[in-house]
């Protein structure tokens, strides 16, 4: 895992040296630089070394110094494409260095050669001979990929902060882009904080050509519903052994590293199948599993971690997340974020990343299982949604949405008021807003005051209505499954792993999204993730015959965080300066803020994201 940056045109070696020094985080093992200056080519590197640490070193050239690659991420899938580019006739001069693959891959295959991947990537080839940039980031974007587009400068990196050290770039906020911020609590890609830089997307490369500036960028793939349409006999029967045998194999390839490793283990159904498999593959006594808990016991997990670790012989460290350690940390990670994101739970991420990091270098984790088998609280909601929308009259409904706001506010995980309230301040909006309604940060008409402009909910929007309108199916689980997919593991889920785990140099790695298991995942039909209101039904009888009951079917309790429960006791505090920095309405966040701590109304998801801003907004 590591770090990259590079630009063509404007600069100097300065530049691309300053570029690469703020992201030591990513790879504080070696660096490494390679210049054109007569092209006006420069490219940088910071290492985290997994595979081949010997010989895997950055920028890689090819063996007639054509190509140079610089890369971060992890090919799974490496030595069998190295066989296979051995038979056409390429020669290797490392031992088993996955970004060598890269370089010959290209050579013989083309752009296109990115679909023959399975791992996680963002990677620049510079050819020299055709003069040009060729950038791919993987297909659900695991690892990051920014670039901007300026007056004689094309200039690319890992994080936000590597852009803003050239000295010949200019940055501005975006309006847009916050907007957006507290529309979904994230900025989805392409978008970013700043109006000059753009998010290459996940499952898209990127084609710079440096004689004539031009740009293409193009969607290589895409996440599609597209279920089978003839059903096997003993289908579940069939689809789970498939499932169990595919995460097995996506968890073995994941064990590839030369340095230590270990799995993320909240004792939910996700991480403890990835812990089962790693300790079936590598053994019990070579598996470490680390867990963070929680204070407050409703949101605590972590007797389910021990459980699990007990029954499978592991191992396991455990660590307790206070308020005492968290308000410490949500301003140091917020100065350390390259772009402001609302996710609370980067807190506990962050501590178990930290926590972890002291005993390996790699982890594995069970980011992806609730986007592709409907593991979310939302999908139990979809059924009496529709049934209320069609039956229940406008006037009706905005009476029931009164009489509700009127029930007490309650600071418990996912608690009953919270899940009425949420479900209802959907329902005012078309079925195709619903799941970004259900977890916005601030509807449209308090986006309007805070920011003192008209909100174009189309506009703001854009990234969910388009996702649910292209999702082929017809069938709203579907629909919803694809936003999930989509939008929020992409740049929510796992933007929040990525960056909590790259600031203590940790590499991460998700089985669950390995493209063999996702190819399968995403033909099942609905009604197999669904059934009635069992989330994940095919995921829990597929593991039945690998965990035991009372884990798989406990009732789900996600990585939250009681920051609404902390803001109400003036334990975590948004300051008078840390609004002020935001240049946004401050009336408006006073009044929001005096309704949270007086609990008229739970604006938790706001008041964080305020902090995160405020805080970010002071580096």
């Amino acid at each position: 895992m590591c770090g990259i940056a590079g630009f063509v045109g404007k600069g100097t070696r300065d530049d691309i040296r300053r570029m690469t020094e703020v992201l030591i985080h990513r790879g504080p093992d070696a660096d490494g630089f390679w210049y054109d200056p007569e092209v006006g080519v420069f490219f940088g590197h910071r290492r985290l070394s997994i595979v081949d640490l010997t010989g895997g070193s950055q920028p890689m050239k090819s063996e007639d110094g054509n190509l140079i690659v610089i890369f971060n991420g992890e090919i799974y899938n490496h030595h069998e494409l190295r066989d296979e580019l051995e038979r056409e006739g390429f020669r290797f001069f490392t031992d088993h260095s996955d970004t060598e693959v890269l370089l010959h891959g290209y050579r013989c295959w083309g752009e296109d050669f990115v679909s023959r991947l399975n791992g996680m990537w963002a990677f620049a080839i510079y050819d020299k001979v055709r003069r040009r940039l060729f950038l791919s980031r993987d297909r659900f974007g695991k690892k990051p990929l920014f670039y901007t587009v300026q007056p004689g400068l094309f200039a690319f990196a890992s994080e936000l902060s590597a852009l803003r050290r050239h000295g010949n770039a200019v940055f501005s906020i975006s309006e847009r882009g916050l907007k957006k911020y507290f529309a979904y609590g994230y900025i989805p890609a392409p978008n970013s904080i700043f109006t000059e830089v753009s998010k290459l997307p996940g499952g898209h490369s990127l084609l710079f050509d440096i004689s004539t500036g031009e740009i293409r960028v193009w969607r290589y793939w895409d996440f599609e519903i597209e279920p089978f349409e003839e059903i096997p006999n003993n289908a579940e029967e069939v689809w789970s052994e498939q499932i169990r045998a595919l995460l097995s194999r996506a968890v073995k390839r994941r064990l590839m590293a030369d340095v230590p490793l270990g799995v993320f283990l909240s004792g939910g159904i996700d991480s403890s199948a990835v812990t089962a498999y790693a300790v079936k593959e590598a053994g019990a006594e070579r598996m470490k599993t680390f867990c963070i808990g929680f204070a407050e016991a409703d949101f605590d997990e972590s007797r389910y971690a021990g459980s699990v670790a007990r029954l499978l012989g592991t191992s396991h460290r455990e660590e307790i997340l206070s308020m005492e350690i968290a308000s410490g940390l949500v301003s140091e990670l917020a100065h350390r974020l390259d772009e402001p994101m609302g996710d609370a739970s980067l807190l506990p991420t962050y501590l178990l990343s930290r926590h972890t990091r002291r005993e390996v270098t790699v982890a594995l984790g069970g980011d992806g299982g609730d986007e592709l088998f409907a593991g979310y609280d939302p999908f139990r909601a979809l059924a009496a949604a529709q049934v209320y929308n069609c039956i229940v009259p406008k006037p009706f409904h905005k009476a029931v949405s009164l009489l509700a706001a009127f029930l007490p506010v309650s600071h418990r995980y996912m608690s009953l008021d919270f899940k009425i309230k949420r479900t209802l301040m959907g329902l005012d909006y078309p079925p195709c807003l619903w799941p970004a309604i259900w977890m916005t940060t601030l509807l449209p008409d308090q986006l309007t005051k805070l920011f003192g402009t008209p909100t174009d909910i189309e506009d703001i929007y854009s990234e969910a209505i388009a996702t649910w309108e292209q999702c082929r199916s017809t069938n709203i689980v579907d629909k919803v499954l694809c936003f999930f997919t989509k939008l929020y593991l992409q740049n929510d889920i796992l933007v929040k792993a990525d960056r909590a785990s790259m600031m203590v140099s940790l590499e991460v790695r998700a089985p669950f999204l390995d493209i063999e298991m996702v190819n399968l995942v995403r033909r099942i039909p609905a009604r197999y993730k669904l059934r009635r209101n069992t989330t994940k039904y095919l995921l829990k009888k597929a593991l039945e015959p690998v965990l035991p009951r009372e884990i798989l079917y406990r009732k789900k309790k996600g990585f939250g965080v009681p920051v609404g429960r902390w803001f109400k006791e003036r334990r975590l505090v948004v300051t008078q300066a840390e609004m002020a920095r935001t240049g946004l309405n401050m009336a408006f966040m006073n009044h929001l803020y005096d309704e949270h701590i007086a609990g008229k109304a739970d604006h938790r998801l706001f008041l964080w994201n305020l902090k995160v801003l405020g805080s970010w907004l002071e580096v």
